[in-house]
């Protein structure tokens, strides 16, 4: 017996009664013994030291949304037109996007991803004719940070069917000027087709090269759980690939799309789907878009439009997607942004719960940006759950104040204060790449509240750090049924841990600049920011 003994600094376990242990052990890949270093050394008489040196050990982040490997994948794959890849103005997109033409054979894809208006000095997107500008040799498309809209050229435009009398499909749209010539901008995923899919031009190679990049990224964030949580069948196909091949040095949960069920579990690849770490979980569901498109749904119209958005689905086939999974047993994750389309799940669910009780669903509301106190009191009595998206508070709180929701509604967004007094489990997530995985920035951002220009976003929903952190391990844990196996310091659970350079509890303030110094993964070290000492205890 060796294994490894963490002592000398602030232990934050996590468990129920928040414990702060003086050490624990490990040994291969489990957490053998919590308690004093005393009766942890009686324990591991033999293993190595790791002296925390005043620095804190938590449990590792667990992703409680997001779409791995999606940032490698703009990183690698695609031109990253992101506000923090220094994209200000669409001179920059223009040039960008030239840059990849050049280098790029006559005739194939120029992919253009991570782009928010909001950071650009025009405020805008491109249009169909500017991309044009940049080449007619080259189909061109350019995807939105939100993943719920894009603009075309021409040749992008005829390489998927879609043309001037082409009809809006159910749940997007094909955006046209005065004149009712397309503009290029399509939105949402019914219009977008295969060029708003992760694998849209992916192959096994280009895959496992992202995913690669992506893991270390996510390992140097502390986080050792994430998920993609959008997997239709191509991508769930390379993901199986990964599986196969045996421990891909991360672990992940994928959430298959609804409509492929019940056949991918019954009779597909899910009926037999490799065990190890990388797992299927919850299906998913898409009943609106996004904020920044103005395509989520709401009962209140937009503060600058006067619209209220657009429903993914009509509410006859969310009911029945809904009530097909309840029955056949899964847990459901729901993308709801607007509160219409939050009232419209907790009725689908209502009514499964009605025709086929289950006393423990957990089925999810994803994002729930705007819901309001009356729909968390009505989760707190369904057994629904929620996982919030604070990042946008940091990211376009201010657009959500002064152009998007006005003063009134926008304060509530995230609105975590309202889940914690009613007694609403929850989770916090970044969807990645939509925001990058950042977990201390996210913690951060749902403890503070501010936005790029200072302002507090509804001070009555803040969170405290330590609900913040939970919010991140332990509850993120649960939210998916894994709260025994991970998302605490305890007893037989997985030695997936953390060591921060500082104490979030001790600085609300500073969260968002303290460092990640390691992170192990079943019991082994994994990424190490500064070299550490690791032997026999003084």
């Amino acid at each position: 017996m060796t294994g490894t003994i963490f002592a000398g600094g602030a232990i934050l376990s996590m468990d129920a009664d928040d414990t702060r242990p003086e050490a624990i052990g490990i040994l291969a890949d489990r957490i053998v013994s919590v308690g004093a270093l005393s009766h942890v050394r009686n324990f591991l008489p033999n293993a190595a030291f790791c002296d925390l040196a005043g620095r804190v050990l938590i449990p590792a982040f667990i992703d409680s949304h997001g779409h791995f490997p999606d940032s490698a994948i703009v990183s690698l794959l695609r031109v990253d037109l992101s506000g923090r890849a220094g994209c200000r103005s669409l001179a920059d997109v223009r040039d960008r996007l030239a840059r990849k033409a050049a280098q790029t054979p006559s005739g194939d894809w120029v992919m253009g991803a991570a782009l928010d208006e909001c950071q650009l000095s025009e405020r805008r997107m491109p249009t169909r004719d500017e991309l044009d500008a940049v080449s007619t040799d080259h189909p061109i498309w350019v995807i939105h940070a939100s993943g719920h809209c894009g603009v075309a050229n021409s040749l992008a435009l005829a390489r998927q069917g879609i043309a001037e009398d082409s009809a809006d499909p159910d749940g997007g749209r094909f955006l046209r000027n005065s004149a009712g010539r397309l503009t290029g901008r399509i939105e949402d995923l019914s219009a977008m087709g295969e060029m708003g899919d992760t694998h849209f031009l992916l192959d096994d190679t280009s895959f496992q090269r992202c995913f690669a990049a992506a893991r270390e990224e996510y390992l140097a964030q502390g986080v050792t759980l994430a998920q993609n949580s959008w997997a239709a069948a191509p991508l769930l196909h390379l993901f199986r690939g990964m599986a196969e091949r045996g421990d891909p040095g991360i672990d992940l949960i994928l959430l298959p799309v609804a409509e492929i069920e019940p056949e991918f579990s019954r009779t597909g690849s899910g009926s037999n789907w490799p065990q190890g770490p990388i797992a299927l979980g919850p299906r998913k569901l898409l009943t609106d878009g996004s904020f920044l498109m103005h395509t989520a749904f709401l009962t209140m119209p937009y503060l600058d439009t006067g619209d209220t958005g657009l429903a993914y689905m009509d509410r006859s086939l969310l009911f029945y997607e809904v009530e097909k999974l309840h029955r056949l047993g899964f847990q459901i994750h729901c993308h709801c942004n607007g509160d219409a389309a939050s009232d419209m799940f907790l009725d689908a669910v209502e009514e499964a719960q009605s025709n086929d009780p289950r006393a423990d669903h957990r089925h999810t509301i994803i994002h729930g940006q705007v819901m309001r106190r009356d729909q968390i009191v009505r989760c707190a009595g369904l057994g629904v759950t929620v996982s919030f998206f604070p990042a946008h508070i940091w990211y376009w709180g201010d657009q959500h104040h002064d152009e998007i929701l006005g003063h009134a509604r926008a304060p509530h967004i995230s609105p975590t204060g309202w889940a914690e007094a009613e007694g609403v489990r929850f989770t916090i997530h970044n969807d990645a790449s939509v925001t990058p995985t950042r977990p201390l920035e996210l913690i951060h951002t749902t403890v503070s509240r501010r936005t790029q220009s200072g302002r507090v976003l509804g001070p009555e929903q803040r969170l405290s750090p330590l609900a913040a952190l939970r919010a991140h391990t332990i509850d993120a844990a649960w939210q998916v049924f894994y709260e025994e196996e991970r998302g605490s310091l305890e007893l037989g659970k997985l030695a997936d841990l953390v060591i921060l350079d500082a104490n979030p509890l001790s600085c609300p303030e500073a969260i968002a600049s303290i460092k990640v110094s390691e992170t192990w993964r079943r019991g082994a070290r994994v990424y190490q920011r500064n070299a550490t000492k690791v032997g026999e205890p003084a």
